[in-house]
């Protein structure tokens, strides 16, 4: 068990690393964009030479439009009846996480359909697609600027991988494809230094949100998840862990929409068990 004064210790920490009193100790802070170094890039480089071009005709996707309805919709989802998705479906989940409508400047910025501090989008979308129409099993990272898809490599056992990766979540196995965002902090630090941290949090927020209204548009289910295996989750996708690591999963599949009694069998498990 952990020593109660170190608890507190911790947890003042942690109460203190989530407020915003920049005026204190650090008056003379000066970040790196306003001592003219060099920008970042915009968005990590193709790590493969297998990238595809996704379709962008989400017209001819049957999606519901009707906000509060989305609103209302809008769940965890932790039961999946292991359908494949569409590849026009997957590609319209990608684009309403990460996808760029416009770039500003001279590759100063780029506008997309999440919000981010200072429009430094430091997190790059990196997928384990187990069923998806048109793409063979495996790790993929998505590549926002042409709205690519690029597969990285092959992965054994996959559903013992995903379970793994997710500290032993094992409904997450049956999830037709798992979302794992990584956090590149140089991006955001390069503007906002040592206040960079926390507002990335609520970046974060932001593409997490968007994942569930989309897939609530599509009838889909996904479920955030912030109980992973970082180191696990990192070397899937060959990050170097301090650079770029993983902070964000979350499984989609497709959803019954009528029977809910495995999830309320779900949560009643939860609940009797105390966790």
């Amino acid at each position: 068990m952990l020593n109660p004064d170190l608890q507190k210790k911790l947890l003042a920490e942690g109460r203190e690393f989530m407020k915003n009193d920049h005026n204190s100790a650090y008056t003379d802070f000066e970040s790196d964009q306003n001592l003219k170094l060099p920008q970042p890039p915009l968005v990590k480089e193709p790590m493969s030479n297998h990238a595809e071009l996704l379709p962008r005709n989400f017209e001819d996707l049957e999606m519901e439009q009707d906000f509060i309805k989305l609103l209302t919709e809008r769940k965890s989802s932790r039961v999946y009846t292991q359908q494949p998705l569409s590849l026009l479906q997957l590609s319209f989940l990608l684009w309403a996480t990460q996808g760029i409508k416009d770039i500003r400047g001279k590759s100063y910025a780029t506008l997309r359909t999440v919000p981010s501090g200072g429009a430094r989008h430091a997190f790059e979308t990196y997928l384990l697609v187990q069923h998806v129409e048109g793409l063979r099993p495996g790790a993929y990272h998505y590549l926002p600027m042409g709205h690519q898809l690029e597969f990285l490599h092959p992965v054994d056992d996959l559903p013992a991988q995903i379970s793994t990766s997710l500290e032993g979540q094992s409904w997450a196995a049956k999830a037709s494809v798992i979302f794992y965002w990584s956090f590149v902090p140089y991006r955001c630090e390069w503007r906002y230094g040592i206040f960079a941290h926390r507002p990335a949090l609520m970046d974060a927020g932001h593409l997490g949100q968007n994942l569930y209204l989309a897939c609530a548009a599509l009838g889909l289910g996904t479920c955030a998840v912030a109980a992973f295996d970082r180191q696990m989750c990192d070397s899937l996708f060959t990050l170097d862990g301090e650079e770029e690591f993983t902070v964000y999963a979350s499984p989609v599949g497709t959803i019954s929409p009528k029977d809910h009694s495995s999830e309320k069998a779900f949560y009643q498990f939860v609940e009797d068990e105390g966790l």
